[in-house]
């Protein structure tokens, strides 16, 4: 029990954006003004994850005094594009007013790849 409380003081911050994006993947949005932008949702799926990645990075760095780059890469990486890809497919089998989109899948993970490289050369000029 205390290593999950542990677990839970170190990423607050993430799982606080953990419940955001699951909040906002699964709740029926109403009609606005925005959807009238062409793929103005792929940029709010990219604006996630990029920020849910890069939470995870920070915490992860002001947690640790020396990067498990193994540890980070499934942390900051894996786990969202999964967590992604599982709420892609739960959108399509679990709610009628909402669908998986492999381009919505797509704009994801391509956020948390730009946070990873992001993360990655912050950590390399930090360190010299």
């Amino acid at each position: 029990m205390r290593n999950i409380w542990t677990f839970i003081k170190r990423y607050k911050f993430s799982l606080l954006v953990v419940a955001v994006i699951l909040f906002l993947s699964f709740f029926k949005p109403p009609h606005t003004e925005l959807d009238e932008i062409t793929n103005f949702d792929k940029m709010v799926h990219f604006g996630m994850y990029f920020v849910f990645s890069g939470v995870i990075w920070i915490e992860y760095m002001h947690s640790h005094a020396h990067a498990d780059w193994r540890r980070l890469a499934v942390g900051a990486v894996v786990l969202p594009v999964v967590l992604s890809g599982g709420i892609e497919l739960g959108q399509d089998c679990l709610t009628a007013y909402r669908g998986g989109d492999w381009w919505d899948f797509a704009s994801n993970s391509t956020g948390v790849l730009v946070a990873a490289v992001t993360g990655y050369l912050f950590l390399r000029r930090r360190r010299g």
